[in-house]
């Protein structure tokens, strides 16, 4: 059986779990996420916990075990406590700033890039060279992450561009004189 799998979420006080033909509702202090799951896999609510069982003991099944109850275990840490990520941009000049709800880049392009965030995320701007994005929903706070340093990745030679807080980049070697 998967060990993650098997597991059992346990849901704490303030949050309500239902589910209902194939999907689940997460209800929390913080917000409310829905997610569809696959309507062969047996998701149950009872005791303070949701238990996840798979129909058969197939290859497919398994993966889809263990990836479900991670789901629901992330839809529960959204709800009550919450995501973020923070990003550093790294390079003269550059910087960001947020303008009503759209965040503005000036990364070394002859123009601003002006980044418009999905409606369940939050980005601020704690200086011009660090930005911190957080929501409820894991994925869509990775996805939103990982768009605005597709901007500028972070350059091997410089390490100029935005990087997350804890990336470490690579550095080559420069050209040497001879």
């Amino acid at each position: 059986m998967s060990r993650i799998g098997r597991k059992p979420v346990a849901i704490p006080s303030g949050v309500q779990v239902a589910v209902k033909d194939a999907a689940i509702t997460v209800k929390g202090p913080k917000g409310e996420l829905v997610r569809q799951f696959n309507p062969a896999m047996k998701v149950k609510v009872e005791d303070g916990h949701v238990n996840v069982a798979r129909p058969e003991e197939t290859k497919y099944y398994k993966a889809m075990h263990g990836l479900y109850r991670s789901l629901i275990n992330n839809m529960v840490i959204g709800v009550t406590k919450g995501y973020e990520k923070k990003l550093e941009i790294v390079g003269v000049g550059f910087k960001a700033e947020m303008k009503s709800k759209r965040l503005v880049l000036q990364l070394g392009h002859g123009h601003p890039i002006v980044f418009v965030p999905p409606d369940m995320i939050t980005i601020a701007c704690e200086s011009p060279t660090s930005i911190k994005i957080s929501g409820i929903d894991k994925e869509l706070v990775g996805q939103v992450a990982a768009k605005i340093r597709m901007f500028k990745p972070p350059e091997p030679y410089k390490g100029k561009g935005v990087k997350y807080i804890d990336e470490v980049v690579r550095r080559k070697a420069g050209k040497t004189a001879a």
